[in-house]
């Protein structure tokens, strides 16, 4: 199961990158035979009543009807940090524009699938951020965290957050997380460049340029902090004290 979605994620991620607006298309190859392709289920066709009560209608809406999803490698914010934030969390980088197929996956899977969560367990581990997913339409937007290896899915709207238990999907977790992680480039201010889509990226050598300077805090702080403990309070924690 997991190599199929890891298979899966990959090539949902490499077909469309949608951020490199000078890429040019090489030659496709037919890939070796591989399991059969993912398929959603048909019985899980509606986000867990759960899940979409927590949430609210909102937040509900932006998630059934995005227009775009953003992916952004993220991590817990350090004291003193003065970078690009999401949510509250620092910015580490942008891992890419998540296409149809791959945002029915998301949903089919981690908000459709009663098996997947577990609403009355929980777990005694600490969130420890690494991909939020920011579902665009029109001026609005809700953010979804995922959580590894403290498996957990989070929803961010309206300075609200609901976090759940998704420790039965954590291979699957794992298998969109580590590809999109892999792929990350550093984020640009889409605002610093008059850029009208949000996609976070330097287009040129003079915005590089400008974007590695901006980049130097975060550098510097990662290179300090392999292992930044996560905070112990809040919301990311799954089993409250």
């Amino acid at each position: 199961m997991l190599s199929r979605f890891l298979f899966l994620t990959l090539c949902l991620f490499l077909s469309a990158p949608a951020y490199a607006q000078n890429s040019t298309a090489g030659t496709e190859t037919e890939p070796a035979e591989t399991e059969p392709a993912w398929q959603p289920n048909p019985e899980y066709n509606t986000i867990l009543d759960e899940i979409s009560s927590a949430i609210g209608d909102s937040a509900l809406n932006n998630i059934s009807n995005a227009e775009q999803v953003f992916c952004y490698q993220i991590a817990n914010r350090p004291e003193n940090y003065t970078g690009y934030t999401i949510d509250g969390m620092a910015i580490v980088g942008f891992c890419g524009v998540i296409n149809k197929e791959l945002q029915t996956l998301i949903k089919s899977e981690l908000l459709m699938n009663p098996e997947n969560i577990l609403f009355d367990v929980t777990e005694n581990c600490v969130i420890r951020p690494q991909v939020m997913l920011r579902f665009v339409r029109g001026i609005d937007a809700t953010d979804i965290l995922l959580s590894s290896p403290c498996h957990a899915l989070a929803v961010f709207y309206g300075g609200k957050i609901s976090a759940f238990n998704a420790k039965p999907a954590s291979q699957i977790i794992d298998a969109i997380i580590d590809p999109l992680i892999k792929n990350k480039v550093d984020f640009a201010s889409p605002a610093l460049f008059n850029q009208l889509m949000p996609i976070g990226v330097a287009q040129t050598d003079e915005q590089k340029a400008l974007i590695q300077k901006k980049n130097e805090p975060i550098r510097n702080w990662q290179q300090k902090q392999q292992e930044n403990k996560a905070r112990k309070a809040g919301w990311n924690k799954l089993k409250a004290d």
